[in-house]
């Protein structure tokens, strides 16, 4: 703790003098980050630290195992951020970010490490739908590589679950939102992105266009421009 501690001390020294005209317009003129990151608590995996954000670029929601319950009622602190985002500032991009060796997939592979943590066992049961995926889907997988499956299923998981929030709904239908579905692979530093296209992840190269996991268009199933015109 101390060590943390000292480095308070250099923020206060030497990071925020530095950048301190950035921390005054933040603070008279507010924030507008440029994107949602909902990723796992693990610190292993920084959000900021992977996109090398400065201040003001990430609006971050943090838990175990990346996940975002589907939309209801009762309040949770996951469902509130991601309203928030979307209609307070106006968030375009978010992103769902997973990670290799993630603790809370090898719980959802395993369920009895969680036994004696009742909180945690209810929570990741909004992974349920990637272990039964990967379950039935991907057969023979060793250890190894089935945490890796479900840690990538659940990414596409969570995608979905997003997608059942009102605000989330509404910024698809109307083309002014994009979901991505990140990996992050801590052995070897790399990204890895869903693409929507192809519903497989890929390694993001800075050569190649990002892949998007659901790209901003306009999305109405009701075509009553057709309706209109048959009348």
């Amino acid at each position: 703790m101390n060590e943390l501690i000292g480095r308070v001390f250099s923020f206060e020294k030497t990071v925020f003098p530095n950048q301190s005209d950035l921390y005054g317009k933040l603070a008279t003129q507010g924030q507008s980050p440029k994107a949602l990151m909902i990723s796992c608590a693990d610190s292993r995996v920084v959000p900021e630290h992977i996109m090398q954000a400065e201040p003001g670029d990430l609006f971050v929601c943090r838990n175990a195992g990346n996940i975002v319950p589907p939309f209801a009622q009762k309040i949770g602190g996951v469902s509130a951020t991601v309203e928030y985002a979307v209609m307070a500032l106006g968030v375009r991009d978010i992103i769902v970010c997973g990670h290799s060796d993630c603790g809370a997939m090898k719980a959802v592979a395993h369920p009895e490490m969680v036994a004696s943590m009742p909180n945690v066992a209810v929570w990741l049961n909004h992974s349920d739908a990637a272990q039964k995926v990967v379950a039935d889907a991907y057969p023979g997988l060793g250890e190894t590589d089935r945490v890796r499956a479900i840690s990538l299923e659940n990414v596409v998981a969570q995608i979905a679950h997003l997608r059942t929030h009102p605000s989330v709904a509404s910024g698809i239908a109307r083309g002014e939102i994009a979901l991505h579905g990140w990996f992050v692979d801590i052995h070897a530093g790399q990204i890895l992105a869903l693409d929507g296209e192809t519903d497989r992840f890929v390694v993001v190269r800075d050569d190649t266009p990002l892949p998007v996991a659901v790209k901003p268009a306009r999305r109405r199933a009701a075509d009553f421009d057709l309706v209109e015109a048959a009348e």
